[in-house]
């Protein structure tokens, strides 16, 4: 009996170590659920600082692409054409209104 029960404790030990494995699954799996929802429902601040990034970066080159629109307008003000002008007056509005919400570099000197 003795040799049998020998035997069969290594048997035992490995059934029961998935059982022992699964219970802390369902013990720890509230845990990560919880840990899971918090991390999805806040921000980073490298993801906050990511997304400021690309915001900038839109506005600049949506001020790159007044400013263009803005010389050509402005080269066919110069050469009478009224409507140009008036275009050329939005646009300049425009521009002033996005420069001041786009930062400015430090100078390295």
């Amino acid at each position: 009996m003795r040799r049998l029960a020998t035997a069969a404790l290594p048997l035992v030990s490995l059934t029961l170590g998935g059982c022992v494995s699964t219970l802390v699954d369902v013990a720890t799996a509230p845990v990560k659920v919880v840990s899971k929802g918090v991390d999805l429902a806040t921000t980073s601040q490298s993801e906050a600082d990511e997304k400021r990034g690309r915001e900038i970066r839109r506005r600049e080159e949506r001020l790159a692409k007044l400013e263009r629109e803005y010389e050509k307008q402005l080269d066919e003000c110069e050469e009478g054409n009224r409507r140009a002008c008036s275009e050329a007056r939005d646009t300049y509005s425009q521009m002033q209104q996005i420069l001041p919400t786009i930062p400015v570099e430090p100078d390295e000197d």
